[in-house]
């Protein structure tokens, strides 16, 4: 006995009564069909067990239902959680997902970039390694760019980044609430955008609150546990009363909590510090574990590729759009 063959989109057709074009804007949502036809048809396929394959899908319907993600992070710390986060949008919706790793190199990326049109993908998401803008690719391509993490430097493009200026904000509102007074603030390069949005947050809450900075200066420096010590130096010589330190990253806060014990300070009892990014590695391992601002990097991701399925479909959202970060509440405040 021969094994019964899959039914085809003729098969469907024939068993619906409707033509071949009929039966693909039926199943595929586009034009227009009478909802009793498209009703016929849904039957037909169903009492068929039709399942088109995705070269018939991409056929019909124009789209190969398959995206590229293109990352620039290398070390992925910040990359990875977005590119999971998209990841997941693109499996419920049955998407198959092309990842690329131009690893900062922009003659890499233009490789991937061609390499990964030349595929027939629908769209793109670029992940960058930072905050900091990078050059637009979206110009130069007949298919929709979301750009995650790293914004575009076109305003027209469609752009998601984490809201830092928010998220350090919170992080000195939480202290308010503990009657800390004498807030300092401790980053990363002056020439990142994130280091200057965090210290935006900072001083515009300590503004709104009517307190100085303690100090009188942000701190800028390295994203490095060696800044963070080296930085508390220079907090205590500054203010000595200073009771609470937001810092610009998890890493800067474990070396700014290790100098602090070290110098006879007690965390939180005396000295309440808040560290950026919740990476697990340090915010949780760190004595005591580290308050923390969490960029939200998955559902940066997942939103990042919700609207790329609208891009595709023609409703692209453009401009910079920047997601809400929330702040976890260990025992380095509490």
């Amino acid at each position: 006995m021969e094994p019964q063959r899959p039914a085809t989109i003729t098969d469907v057709a024939a068993r619906a009564g409707v033509s071949i074009a009929t039966v693909s804007k039926a199943l595929n949502g586009r034009g227009q069909v009478r909802a009793e036809t498209r009703e016929r048809v849904f039957l037909a396929a169903k009492e068929l067990s039709f399942q088109p394959n995705a070269l018939a899908r991409s056929l019909l319907s124009g789209q190969t239902r398959t995206v590229g993600l293109l990352t620039s992070d290398s070390v992925g710390r910040f990359g990875i959680p977005v590119l999971l986060g998209a990841e997941d949008a693109f499996g419920s919706g049955e998407m198959a997902v092309l990842l690329c790793d131009a690893r900062g190199d922009a003659i890499r990326e233009q490789h991937y970039i061609r390499t990964l049109l030349a595929r027939r993908v629908d769209g793109l998401i670029v992940v960058g390694e930072s905050t900091d803008a990078r050059p637009s690719i979206s110009r130069d391509l007949a298919v929709p760019v979301v750009y995650a993490y790293a914004p575009s430097d076109d305003p027209g493009d469609v752009s998601f980044v984490p809201d830092d200026v928010d998220g350090a904000a919170q992080a000195v509102r939480h202290l308010l609430t503990l009657g800390r007074r004498r807030i300092a603030h401790v980053t990363g390069p002056i020439h990142y955008q994130a280091a200057r949005d965090r210290a935006a947050g900072v001083m515009g809450a300590l503004e709104e609150a009517g307190l100085p900075l303690s100090g009188g200066q942000v701190l800028y420096g390295e994203w490095s546990q060696r800044w963070g010590r080296q930085a508390a130096e220079v907090i205590f010589r500054n203010d000595p009363e200073t009771d609470a330190v937001v810092c610009g990253s998890d890493q800067i806060a474990a070396g700014l909590v290790e100098a602090a014990r070290e110098r006879g300070h007690r965390v939180p009892e005396n000295l309440a510090v808040v560290g950026y990014d919740n990476w697990e590695v340090l915010s949780t391992e760190t004595r005591p574990p580290l308050t923390t601002v969490d960029m939200s990097l998955e559902m940066l991701g997942r939103t990042a590729a919700q609207h790329l399925f609208a891009a595709i479909d023609g409703r692209a959202t453009p401009g910079v759009h920047r997601m809400p970060c929330r702040l976890i509440i260990r025992d380095s405040t509490v």
